[in-house]
């Protein structure tokens, strides 16, 4: 069987819900032993008790150097780390805060930076591997996410920045999805179109040219593909899967 993950370790950040949650639950059934990773330390743990493969929670602000070196202190094997956990942010410049854009920055950059960085002496000794999960809002400018473009866009740098410093001893590749139906978008309906979702939320269906959402599914399989040694070959490598949002 192709895509296996026997025998590996993988760790997913904002594992407890959304894409984080259906990669849990694929690596799983693929063999490996999942670290779920979130600030939610009950979705995580709630997680893990319904996985294989000896399956742990790992409750972990991401953002937090001290509580990430913690974390890694319990952890003597790794061989697969999913950057996933990220929020976003409606706002032109204009209308962006210095907090909510330092904000953006700590979760969605400074939190994969740290992990990285710590999960890497691990990673080398297994020659693993790093997916992380960015947004083709770091390819293309998508209106009205200033900071989330930002971030997502400094997400696909660090990945193949990682291939070039590290070409021998790790692989490092980022999947960059389209809108995904998952509570991330669930939350961004409530927060800014609670009274028309349904409306904004056909739009979005619209905005992908195959007219409708991917599913947390399908970006896992991207991942599970990228974790596994069928992708050896696979380094700096950056994957859309948008339903050929960026294909004009």
């Amino acid at each position: 069987m192709p895509f296996r993950l026997d025998n590996k370790v993988a760790l997913v950040t904002g594992g407890a819900s959304g894409i984080g949650e259906a990669t849990c639950r694929l690596f799983a059934d693929a063999g490996a032993e999942v670290i779920v990773c979130d600030i939610n330390a009950e979705g995580a743990a709630k997680l893990a008790a319904q996985l294989p493969g000896g399956a742990r929670a790992a409750a972990c602000d991401i953002t937090n150097e001290q509580a990430v070196k913690e974390l890694f202190q319990t952890i003597l094997t790794l061989d697969v780390l999913v950057n996933n956990a990220g929020i976003g942010l409606v706002g032109s410049v204009e209308e962006t805060s210095v907090e909510d854009f330092e904000r953006l920055m700590r979760v969605n950059c400074t939190g994969p930076f740290l992990m990285t960085r710590a999960a890497l002496p691990l990673l080398i000794a297994s020659h693993g591997n790093i997916v992380n999960i960015g947004s083709v809002a770091g390819l293309v400018g998508v209106k009205k996410r200033f900071a989330y473009c930002a971030t997502k866009g400094a997400v696909v740098a660090m990945t193949r920045q990682l291939a070039l410093d590290y070409p021998t001893q790790i692989r490092a590749n980022c999947v960059c999805p389209g809108t995904v139906d998952s509570p991330f978008v669930e939350s961004y309906l409530e927060k800014y179109h609670k009274h028309e979702k349904e409306e904004v939320r056909a739009q979005l269906n619209q905005r992908q040219p195959i007219g409708r959402l991917g599913k947390p599914t399908e970006i896992a399989h991207m991942a599970l593909y990228l974790a596994s040694d069928e992708a050896a070959f696979v380094n700096g490598s950056v994957q859309t899967i948008d339903g050929g949002w960026t294909a004009a």
